[in-house]
């Protein structure tokens, strides 16, 4: 099987980094007067089932649509990507909607798909072995949030970054820009794919993160289970509910997790008081019109070259060729 895995790091070693980074990550935010989490800690294991769950949800539109308006621009998008090009997902996950694009594409030369989690990298992979047995894939274990090293080009083609699912939306505004130039500088990628969720009406937005069957809930909540499980937590999840709200004049979801009493909780070494109604901010999910995203890009090396959205405007998809001398 064609898979290079590009990690030679000690496990044990990098494990026992990540725990302790962790750790550091949740007494910092947990000792703010706003507490906070740090989203990306969402995807464990578990956290990465139940985001795939919620993807599936009736009430979760950006995933169906994102690639509805992919699946109709696939032989304009290889077009302009040429042939032998290399694909680098970021935040790859379980490369569902990465399957259309590798598909449509003119003899790719290399799939790097990125993630956090090793199990679901691993996982991904060998799918899409299946599908695509002459392609080289080499799954790359690694935070896109720090510094990013990338392996050497191969293929003479072009360098394709891949960004799904709006994640941008998880940056606050100032570090998505930020984001947007190291991506620029730190991969040397020729063009940037982005989905981008657009603003839209308070009610679907806030039933797309607090749907009916709960499972936007159970996501936030794992985050405590996670604590408790690698960090020697002591968080009861019966006093703690999940929150979603759209925030107009910021033009972003936010979730929180909400205490519903006063209490006390040991991490570790660490304790954390919470009073009632309290909240954990654990993620935001910025929303940009069209015009406010090629803004926000400009003058971060990119240049916006073509922008995709579904008729009900619900979600776009921007391309960005990167401004070299």
């Amino acid at each position: 099987m064609n898979i290079e895995y590009v990690n030679t790091n000690s496990a044990v070693a990098k494990d026992s980094a990540e725990v302790l980074a962790f750790r550091r990550s949740v007494e910092a935010g947990l000792s703010g007067t706003q507490k906070t989490l740090e989203a990306k800690y969402f995807y464990d294991a578990a956290g990465s089932d139940l985001f795939d769950d919620i993807c599936e949800l009736e009430e979760y539109y950006p995933t169906r649509t994102e690639t509805k308006i992919l699946q109709g621009r696939l032989g304009e998008l290889a077009a302009l990507a040429g042939p032998s090009v290399e694909v680098v997902e970021l935040g790859s996950g379980s490369s569902l909607k990465t399957h259309h694009l590798l598909s449509a594409l003119d003899r790719p030369a290399r799939y790097i798909p990125l993630d956090i989690s090793a199990s679901y990298l691993d996982g991904a992979a060998k799918r899409l072995k299946d599908f695509f047995p002459d392609l080289v894939i080499a799954p790359l274990e690694a935070d896109f949030s720090t510094n990013l090293e990338l392996p050497e080009q191969k293929g003479g083609g072009k360098r394709l970054l891949f960004f799904p699912g709006s994640t941008i939306g998880n940056f606050h505004r100032e570090d998505a820009r930020i984001f947007l130039e190291r991506m620029y500088h730190e991969t040397q990628a020729d063009l940037f794919l982005i989905g981008v969720d657009l603003k839209k009406d308070k009610a679907i937005l806030e039933a797309a993160y607090d749907d009916r069957e709960g499972v936007t809930a159970a996501f936030n909540l794992n985050l405590l289970t996670r604590i408790n499980r690698e960090l020697g937590g002591d968080f009861d999840l019966s006093n703690f509910e999940h929150m979603a709200r759209y925030e107009e004049v910021l033009g972003r979801v936010e979730m929180h997790i909400v205490s519903s009493k006063a209490q006390q909780v040991r991490i570790g070494n660490f304790t954390v008081d919470f009073t009632a109604g309290e909240t954990i901010h654990t993620e935001n999910s910025n929303k940009y019109t069209p015009e406010e995203f090629k803004a926000l890009a400009s003058g971060t090396g990119w240049v916006p070259v073509k922008l995709w959205m579904d008729e009900k405007e619900l979600f776009s998809i921007h391309l960005l060729e990167a401004q070299r001398p």
